[in-house]
């Protein structure tokens, strides 16, 4: 399911402006395909997941572990920018704590509305296929961008990167030692779960 970072680079996605120094960790397919007109359902599902209640249990209790360390260790709990705490740090190498001030007035306001239900991100902007949020802690700024990409005839496929800048030393040494965990249990958890979710919406999505 993973995805050459030179694929997602080379979509029209308007991340790439805006996010310009924030390094591309990795890219990956999920498993949801449909219509146009499916963007919107694929974020319902991404905005209401919640890792701390997965199915899989090992990416359970990794994400609980996380937890537990960020608020033991004052790593800042899985913040997003702005709740307070950690998340007032400014983006690594930059002044600003957010992206949301570097947004075209076209993107402006575009993500109101859409609130993660347990996943700790904010959302940035929306367009017709595709959506960016952040995260800040003492470890990393990241953003997730999902995207809506036309596989031809009509039929369309979720995607989803991933960019990273880590806070210093420590930071780069966490991205690190999580790497293995990302991809052996935590990335093929959620692939599972999507495909499930997306699925038991009904034979229209099921078979688009």
């Amino acid at each position: 399911m993973r995805l050459p970072n030179s694929v997602h680079e080379s979509g029209p996605w308007r991340i790439r402006e805006i996010a310009s120094d924030i390094p591309l960790e990795d890219a990956w397919a999920l498993p949801a395909y449909g219509g146009a007109e499916d963007f919107g359902a694929l974020l319902e599902l991404m905005v209401a997941s919640d890792p701390g209640e997965a199915e899989s249990g090992p990416a359970r209790f990794l994400w609980r572990l996380r937890d537990r360390l960020g608020s033991w260790l004052d790593l800042g709990r899985i913040a997003a920018p702005g709740d307070g705490g950690s998340g007032a740090l400014p983006i690594p190498g930059a002044a600003e704590a957010s992206l949301a001030g570097r947004l075209p007035e076209d993107l402006r306001g575009t993500a109101a509305g859409l609130e993660f239900a347990s996943l700790p991100f904010e959302p940035l902007y929306r367009t017709e296929n595709e959506f960016a949020a952040e995260v800040s802690n003492r470890t990393v700024y990241g953003v997730m961008h999902l995207a809506w990409a036309e596989q031809g005839n009509g039929r369309y496929q979720a995607q989803m990167a991933v960019y990273v800048k880590p806070r210093g030393a420590f930071g780069r040494a966490y991205m690190a030692a999580i790497k293995p965990f990302r991809y052996l249990i935590v990335y093929p958890a959620l692939m599972r779960q999507i495909e499930r979710t997306w699925n038991s919406r009904g034979p229209r999505q099921a078979s688009a």
